[in-house]
């Protein structure tokens, strides 16, 4: 069992009688609280998945830990039990539950947050975020519009009902539920009355309307000159979510403009804007906005990219550095409503589909930018190269590409090469480890290929597979030779002497990456060739005559 959001493990040792750290277990508790809750395994070594067979907890323990985690934590409830593993071996399971409704701290007011298997304290400018977000978890389950399960939509009920017993996704169990067990199973009902998930999803039209701030959708299509051209908008409120997304879909023709490119003797057409991207993105604007933040859903459709504004910023813990990695449920029941339904992908999948599809046809990785009420997606309407579209596919079908090596293959195609460290940044990756996870099989398939060491290794395709593809891309410096890289350097110096290396590297190829430029430099000075004077931004190099 590996550490993740939700679990943290942490050696035997930790249990040090009068030496033990509870300040660090407090800390540890308070992080699983302010978050989706966990467990603490202690007595399991990282990397193990049990305790040594031999090992015997002494029972006085949990009642230590209660005492301990109660006098250095507010706003902490936890269970703490001494398990037994499968090889009979015994370790403590301490289980913190989520807080949903206020915010946990340590006795000597400090707050932390569990982002990913990392600890983070959470500072004090983001408090108020924290905060808001805490009230947007419990949304869903609120009934304070006091609205009675006699007027709910009966027509939304039914296709509800028989959405969710035809899907694949439900087991026979939840499937045999009456209709009002199934609500209550999808925390739609509670007690006499809807909740808010369940007022959106099949309350009436005027119940819908007077949620706080019900979702609404505008379409806005732009000529070249930024001018509004037409426009749909979906705010009447009479449309549960999954009709808002099937309206988004189905009704707006703009998604099925494509361009047709040659395959050899065929010719394929591609679309703009894939439809299952268009799907996820939408999704992820209905399912994971704050419903406690104003205002509207916006799709923007520009002449040369496409933006969907959400209101509310992302999730506390994700960035848009990290969104390909990271996983926050914001609308936990709303997401499952979604996936049950077929709806959506998995938990924390949904990007990485969007950077399959995008970069397995030529485009751009999507761009996330986070603003102080609002998150924006922009995707580029324009394709790469077609040589890049025809490279994708052809490589995905012989090889039969995981999702994770069709992502890798696409940065490193549609860039040319990428250094280690800026394919890692691009698929937030923080070893080398996790970066071999997504290159996959790519290396030993010979298809992309690496040079240099540590921080200067670069990832590029490999030029005789290229070769058998007849690939006609353009050609460019980003992976010259070392000696090419050398003479080039040379021949500038030769002409343009006391040059800094900003101006080196503007004359002999801005797609060079300078880091190389610098390497270079350095082994020139080292063997005599060429010489400096002044240091740092006043630094110039000549040829040493």
């Amino acid at each position: 069992m590996d550490e993740s959001s939700i679990v943290d493990k942490k050696s035997i040792r930790f249990l040090k009688a009068n030496a033990t750290d509870w300040a660090e277990l407090a800390k540890d508790c308070v992080c699983f609280a302010n978050a989706q809750g966990g467990r603490i395994l202690i007595g399991i070594e990282d990397g193990a998945e049990m305790p040594a067979e031999e090992q015997v907890i002494d029972h006085s323990w949990p009642e230590k830990f209660q005492k301990n985690i109660s006098q250095r934590t507010i706003n902490v409830a936890v269970t703490v039990h001494i398990m037994t593993a499968g090889n009979g071996g015994e370790y403590i399971e301490v289980l913190i539950l989520r807080n949903g409704q206020s915010i946990a701290s340590t006795t000597d007011g400090r707050y932390y947050i569990r982002v990913s298997d990392d600890c983070k304290p959470v500072l004090p400018d983001e408090m108020a975020r924290l905060a808001a977000d805490k009230n947007a978890f419990i949304w869903e389950t609120q009934t304070n519009r006091k609205v009675p399960k006699t007027r709910l939509d009966k027509d939304k009920l039914n296709l509800l009902v028989k959405d969710i017993r035809a899907s694949d996704r439900v087991s026979d169990f939840v499937k045999s539920k009456s209709e009002e067990e199934l609500l209550q199973h999808y925390f739609m009902l509670s007690g006499e009355y809807l909740t808010n998930l369940g007022i959106l999803w099949v309350g009436q039209r005027q119940d819908r309307a007077s949620l706080l701030y019900p979702p609404a959708i505008q379409f806005i299509r732009y000529n070249e000159r930024d001018e509004k051209v037409w426009k749909k908008v979906l705010d009447d409120y009479s449309l549960n979510p999954k009709e808002l997304l099937e309206s988004v879909i189905n009704d707006i023709p703009d998604w099925q403009e494509s361009i047709e490119i040659s395959d050899g003797l065929f010719r394929k057409n591609l679309p703009f804007f894939p439809i299952e991207v268009i799907r996820e993105l939408v999704v992820n604007a209905l399912v994971h906005r704050t419903y406690t933040t104003r205002g509207d859903i916006f799709i923007n459709l520009y002449t040369n990219y496409l933006e969907i504004h959400s209101p509310g910023r992302l999730p506390y813990g994700v960035t848009p550095q990290n969104i390909l990695s990271q996983s926050v449920r914001r609308n936990e029941h709303l997401s499952r409503v979604f996936y049950d339904l077929n709806l959506m992908e998995k938990e924390g999948s949904g990007y990485d589909l969007m950077y399959e599809l995008l970069l397995q046809v030529g485009k751009p990785i999507p761009d996330v930018r986070e603003g102080d009420d609002r998150v924006t997606v922009i995707v580029q309407k324009q394709f790469a190269h077609k040589e890049v579209v025809n490279l994708m596919d052809k490589a995905s079908k012989e090889y039969a590409l995981t999702q994770k090596e069709i992502i890798a293959l696409g940065l490193v195609a549609q860039n040319g090469s990428l250094k280690a460290i800026e394919l890692s940044k691009l698929l937030n990756q923080k070893d080398e480890v996790g970066l071999r996870h997504w290159l996959g099989r790519l290396i030993d398939f010979k298809v992309v290929e690496s040079k240099g060491k540590t921080k200067g290794m670069t990832y590029y395709v490999n030029p005789k597979y290229l070769k058998r593809l007849n690939f006609k891309g353009q050609t460019n410096l980003k992976t010259i030779e070392v000696h090419r890289l050398k003479e080039l350097i040379y021949q500038d110096l030769s002409m343009y002497a006391e040059s800094s290396i900003g101006d080196i590297h503007l004359r002999i190829g801005k797609e060079i990456p300078k880091q190389s430029i610098k390497h270079e430099l350095n082994k020139m000075l080292k063997s005599g060739e060429i010489k400096k004077t002044g240091e740092r931004r006043w630094r110039r190099y000549s040829i040493n005559k």
